[in-house]
C-alpha cells in the first residue's frame, strides 16, 4: 500500500514541476522566474525524500540536505543580485 502512495505521490510532484517549467519559461517578470526556481527546488527536495523512502536508505536525506542548502543559498544571491545589482559586496 505504501508504494501505491508513494507513486501517486511522485506523480503529484512531478505534474508540480512541469507547472513550475512552464512558470519559469512564460513568467511576466524576473521575481517570479525567481519563485518559479525556487518552489522547483523545494519539489526536488520533496522527490530525493520520497526516493530515499522507496529505496529504504539513508543516503538520499543527506543527499536531500545538501540540495535544500544549495537551493536556498543560489535563491538569496540571485534575490541580492536583483535588489542591489551586486551580488558580493
Amino acid at each position: 500500500m505504501i508504494e501505491y502512495a508513494l507513486w501517486f505521490a511522485f506523480t503529484c510532484f512531478g505534474i508540480g514541476q512541469l507547472f513550475c517549467l512552464f512558470r519559469l519559461v512564460f513568467a511576466p517578470g524576473v521575481g517570479d522566474r525567481v519563485l518559479a526556481l525556487d518552489t522547483m527546488a523545494i519539489n526536488m527536495i520533496a522527490l530525493i525524500a520520497l526516493f530515499g523512502i522507496l529505496h529504504d536508505t539513508t543516503m538520499y536525506f543527506e543527499i536531500m540536505m545538501l540540495f535544500a542548502m544549495v537551493g536556498f543559498v543560489s535563491t538569496v544571491a540571485y534575490a541580492k543580485f536583483l535588489l542591489r545589482g551586486d551580488v558580493i559586496e
